[in-house]
Formats: C-alpha cells, structure tokens, sequence
C-alpha cells in the first residue's frame, strides 16, 4: 500500500515524502504517509491520484476529510493514513515532530525516466 501511494504522490508531483511506524502508539493504523503539496490544486491532485490507484489495487478508502480547503487532506485507508499538505499545514502542524519517537518506514522513489539534453 505505502509503495502504491509513493508512487501516486510522486507522479502528482508531490515532494518531501515521510513514511512513519505508528502502529506501536496508534493501534488503528500501521503508517502515516506525509506528502507535501504546492498549492490546493496540487495536494486536491495528490489525493485524488493516491485514492484512484490504491482503490485499482484493491484498497478502500474508510475516511477522507479535508477535500474542501485544499490545505491538508487526510485519506485513511484502514492500515495506511495519508496526510496530503499543502507546505505551510505541514511546517505549522509538524506531524513528524508530534510522531518523533516513532520510526521511519523505508519506501523506494519511482525512477524518472531521464529528460533529452540531460548528460551523465
């Protein structure tokens, strides 16, 4: 599932990706996956991409809150809750300071083809 949403949040253009073990505090979910967008048209993106391609792999959203503003977004998929900010929610919200102690989950990032005019 986290590697689903990485991938989904990074073709959205997501940036600053945080994956942490919550399952020892918070016995209703395993991970919180953090992602930052741009703007509120961008975390809407984001959200909506990860929702569509975790729901393709068989997973269901339980709860969304937060499409309205655009500012930060939170999809709770059972074992995985996404939290979709925009930079400012996140700076000011700080989830990963409040979750210190708990660990972070390792992720691959998607590889990007690389762009004509790009040289080794």
């Amino acid at each position: 599932m986290l590697q689903t949403a990485v991938n989904a949040a990074d073709k959205m253009g997501g940036e600053d990706f945080v994956a942490l073990d919550v399952s020892e505090p918070m016995p209703l979910a395993d991970i919180f996956f953090i992602v930052t967008g741009r703007s509120e048209r961008n975390v809407g993106a984001i959200s909506d991409e990860i929702e569509r391609e975790l729901h393709k792999t068989g997973h269901k959203l339980l709860r969304r809150e937060g499409k309205a503003g655009g500012r930060w977004i939170l999809c709770d998929f059972g074992d995985l809750v996404v939290h979709v900010f925009h930079g400012e929610e996140r700076e000011y919200y700080a989830l990963e300071r409040l979750w210190k102690d708990c660990p972070t989950v390792p992720f691959e990032m998607p590889t990007r083809p690389s762009v004509a005019g790009d040289f080794a």
